[in-house]
């Protein structure tokens, strides 16, 4: 909860406001009562009507002023809430971003959602009602009590009783209540994480006609999360008819006992009247505190649960003295660079060292689990290097800023990710100023036009979340150009070709050549057709560099390239020493 309250430091102004419009709701509410019984007892019952006109005008006059402090202290916790709560979901969201995929593992993204949102709208809702009541009940309550005692005190005894009954409501409520919050914020990430399996993988769902067991298992979870909603409900619903009732327990309590003090002379009706609305006064402040016990348990474990996000220390961060870059070489050095994933008990990568320079395609190829694509998510930083260093033009890149690495970096996923909105709002993602002649240029190479020009808006044809409204081969297509505007100077290709046919993958290998042949080309691939050519080709068993050559030196000395070698080609394309046909 500390990480939150820093959120609202630059509010304590307006909260200050908030406090002084309550203390001025307050004190105008407790005069009323007052002033009601001047009314009976000097006016009503002498029958005097200048006097009743006059009090009543006093009257009319608080009331106005109770409308106005409350108007002004609804209005500015309504901002004081919505804007904490827009700088508290903006840090979520600005953290969350900066997190490795290290961090992202320790929650899942149904979690991140669902504190981004339902838990930040709960501390939203909770800091309004805080802000209300926190302040005002306490002041309305002990001034009440002070009027009251002064009012009467022989009717003080039936104050005293009604706040023991609420009191022991409040905390049976309370220990009732309190341990479910917690469990009710998980039970909604459960909900939030099987609807995203089941809309991420809705296709495979279908294809294995799983539908009864997908449905069997969120019922499950939507029946468990009823069920504690339906606990926390029914304890709420109980416990306001309660307070009810003990509030009007009370008013008939006080006039029964208050009508034999009026008829032993020892009160007056204007008196009893009055103490009978701090009476109500009182109970009502109970009934303000009860609800921030309600809403304040439930919001803490809110702000706890956003707390411990914003609490998380990205471990990929920028250096304190870590240099910019604007116009790399692009020279990409591996020096004995081994990595380990967090908890993992073996190395993923041991020893890796090679070069990749401008002008070359360096080729990473190797069997399912060899490491190829741990190895080159550590060029963006993605992951940090467990042992040695991975160098850009001789600096460590952790040396680096992150901005600036990753702008020198073109960086195409295994598998295309495209974002709602268009194919051209896609395209400029990585370029935002990019001109038209840019994109078509970067489409052409990347032999996506063809497919662009026969959609009906062409470069404006709306892309759904998630590029479904495109194929796996357009939305690869895409994200290569995507790289291709960015204009890089290191361009990083992890298996981008696998869903390309043999003939668009032959296009556009040759006019990646021509485009970007003076950039440092790093291509992780599955099909050795696809980087047989490469001017240096680093091939992985293991987590180890089993060789480094060309397709030909490889084919001659590397028994792990041969034995992948030999599962791809033909006998004759071996033969042949590898040359394309």
């Amino acid at each position: 909860m500390k990480e939150m309250l820093k959120y609202y430091k630059p509010y304590i102004p307006i909260i200050v406001l908030i406090i002084a419009a309550l203390f001025g709701q307050a004190l105008c509410e407790l005069a009323l009562p007052g002033y009601m019984s001047d009314i009976i007892n000097n006016g009503i019952i002498k029958g005097n009507m200048t006097y009743i006109y006059k009090i009543g005008a006093i009257m009319l006059l608080v009331s106005l002023a109770v409308v106005l402090c409350t108007g002004l202290a609804g209005l500015f916790s309504a901002r004081v809430a919505a804007k904490s709560s827009r700088d508290i979901r903006g840090a979520l969201f600005k953290r969350v971003t900066a997190f490795s995929a290290a961090e992202l593992e320790q929650f899942s993204t149904a979690s991140l959602i669902t504190r981004s949102t339902n838990d930040v709208q709960m501390v939203q809702q909770s800091t309004v009602m805080i802000l209300r009541m926190a302040c005002f009940a306490p002041i309305m309550g002990i001034g009440a009590v002070i009027k009251a005692l002064r009012t009467s005190v022989p009717l003080s005894w039936t104050i005293a009783l009604a706040v023991l009954v609420i009191l022991c409501i409040m905390v049976l409520a309370f220990l009732l209540v309190m341990p479910k919050f917690k469990v009710l914020q998980s039970k909604l990430d459960r909900i939030n994480l099987i609807m995203q399996e089941r809309l991420s993988g809705l296709l495979v769902v279908r294809a294995f006609t799983s539908e009864p067991y997908e449905e069997k298992r969120f019922d499950e979870a939507n029946l468990e999360l009823k069920r504690i909603n339906m606990f926390v409900n029914r304890a709420m619903s109980f416990m306001m008819p309660a307070l009810m009732l003990v509030m009007n327990l009370s008013s008939i309590l006080i006039v029964w006992v208050g009508a034999k003090l009026i008829d032993a002379q020892n009160l007056l009706i204007g008196d009893m009247l009055a103490f009978m609305q701090y009476a109500m006064q009182i109970i009502m402040s109970f009934l303000f505190i009860t609800m921030m016990f309600i809403m304040i348990p439930r919001a803490a474990v809110s702000g706890q649960r956003i707390g411990v996000v914003l609490a998380v220390k990205p471990t990929i961060e920028d250096a304190p003295d870590c240099k910019e870059i604007t116009h790399p070489d692009g020279v990409v050095e591996f020096r004995n660079v081994s990595f380990s994933y967090p908890d993992a008990e073996e190395a993923t990568l041991s020893n890796i060292s090679f070069i990749a320079n401008p002008g070359e395609t360096t080729a990473i190829i190797g069997g399912t689990g060899s490491g190829k694509s741990s190895l080159i998510g550590l060029i963006p930083r993605f992951y940090d290097v467990t042992e040695g260093k991975i160098l850009l033009d001789g600096t460590d890149i952790r040396q680096i800023s992150q901005k600036s690495l990753r702008d020198a970096i073109g960086y195409v996923p295994q598998k295309g990710v495209l974002f709602s909105g268009t194919i051209d709002s896609n395209l400029k993602y990585g370029k935002e100023d990019a001109s038209m002649e840019e994109l078509e240029d970067a489409v052409r190479t990347a032999q996506a036009m063809d497919f662009i020009e026969e959609k009906t808006d062409g470069f404006n044809e709306p892309v759904a979340q998630g590029g479904t409204t495109v194929s796996g081969g357009q939305k690869q297509r895409l994200s290569i150009a995507r790289a291709l505007v960015k204009k890089p100077q290191i361009y990083i290709f992890d298996d981008s070709f696998s869903a390309l046919d043999f003939k668009t993958d032959a296009a556009l290998r040759t006019a990646l050549k021509e485009k970007v042949g003076a950039s440092t080309m790093l291509i992780v691939a599955q099909r050795i057709n696809t980087i047989m050519d490469a001017d240096k080709i680093v091939v992985l068993d293991e987590g180890r560099v089993a060789g480094i050559g060309t397709h030909q030196e490889l084919l001659e000395n590397c028994q792990v390239y041969q034995e992948i070698a030999s599962s791809q080609l033909s006998e004759e394309e071996l033969g042949k020493g590898g040359k394309q046909q």
